[in-house]
């Protein structure tokens, strides 16, 4: 029986486990989006993690609308992502970015005052910090006009070579939590008439374009995938979560991809709708799971072959030795949850490493 410590083949590589470190923004980069110096300590301490999947990045300065976010879309973010690779393989790790675009979720405050993209006309529920203050809630995005999706489309063509040209083992292209991607997959915020909108197949159209062209770029087994299928990030819902993200995960089985990664906690209700299992007997290749699993939980469902490996998110945060401390059994340091989003070491890379 297969646990999250046997090796696993996932695109071009093998992983000494399948204890994942899931993407979590930290905010840890400057204000021009280029990583620091201590980023590259932060992801060196867990390279010990089968697979790193670094933070969500921005593929353009569009779509960048967290503060202290990073980006991979010029020549100094490249150069702060390259010693932030240097430092993992040093240690004999393997790490992937996170490709973002946020759409309707970036305020025009970081974007001089323009408005937001997305899909359709839509305003998400919500707020978040900008250069102007706290708590600024969100305005109506603009939709995208067809020509303007295909330049979104080469902006994640164009990040994942940068990735590539950092030293970066491949990328995850971010179709979750309700930013652009998702934006055009649900219904709630599709509400075009034309081959990007309507049915199933043409919201889908555009992941499936992004997936495609990156692919083609940088070899689709340097590439995964996250999806969330049961998301309602900014009150912003699938009306058929079931089809559409059956659907999905259907659909991209062509492309032979390193993963698909779904943040899907499970839920306690046995009643309520749970698409892992459905989505592990269509999809075809690596799966990926995400949400709340600890130690038994993850080593149950991949000892079941629901899926391959486990991502972990909060744990990374707290315990940079979290597969020595997993695989022998070791109590696990809480987060600081204060620090999650600060701008310095304190709550980012101070976590001790387990003392006998």
């Amino acid at each position: 029986m297969k646990t999250l410590f046997n090796p696993l083949e996932l695109g071009r590589y093998t992983l000494s486990n399948r204890i994942l470190m899931a993407p979590l923004t930290r905010g840890r980069a400057n204000d021009k989006g280029v990583p620091q110096a201590i980023s590259a300590d932060y992801y060196s301490q867990r390279a010990t993690a089968g697979l790193i999947i670094a933070e969500a990045t921005a593929i353009s300065k569009q779509g960048r609308g967290w503060m202290n976010s990073p980006g991979i879309f010029n020549q100094d973010q490249v150069a702060g992502w390259r010693q932030i690779a240097d430092a993992v393989h040093q240690k004999q790790g393997r790490i992937f970015v996170q490709l973002w675009h946020m759409g309707a979720a970036v305020h025009p405050d970081f974007m001089g005052g323009d408005a937001p993209v997305s899909a359709s006309k839509v305003t998400l529920q919500g707020a978040l910090m900008t250069p102007q203050g706290r708590d600024r809630a969100f305005t109506e995005a603009r939709e995208l006009s067809k020509t303007e999706i295909q330049l979104i489309v080469q902006d994640f063509v164009k990040a994942a070579e940068n990735a590539i040209e950092a030293g970066l083992d491949g990328v995850e292209i971010h179709a979750a939590n309700s930013f652009l991607i998702d934006q055009f997959i649900k219904d709630a915020s599709n509400q075009r008439n034309d081959e990007y909108g309507g049915s199933l197949d043409n919201r889908l159209r555009f992941m499936l374009e992004v997936v495609e062209a990156v692919s083609q770029a940088i070899g689709s087994d340097r590439v995964g995938i996250r999806l969330s299928p049961m998301s309602q990030v900014w009150s912003l819902a699938d009306s058929n979560p079931e089809a559409t993200y059956l659907r999905a995960a259907e659909k991209l089985n062509k492309f032979n991809l390193a993963y698909l990664h779904l943040l899907e906690p499970r839920p306690e209700d046995e009643t309520s709708l749970y698409l892992t299992p459905k989505i592990r007997a269509l999809y075809q290749g690596v799966l990926i799971a995400n949400g709340g699993y600890q130690a038994d939980s993850a080593n149950q469902i991949i000892g079941q072959e629901s899926v391959d490996a486990v991502a972990f998110g909060q744990a990374f945060i707290a315990n940079p030795d979290l597969v020595e401390r997993l695989n022998k059994g070791f109590d696990l340091n809480k987060p600081k949850t204060e620090f999650f989003y600060s701008n310095d070491a304190k709550g980012y890379s101070d976590y001790p490493e387990f003392d006998m």
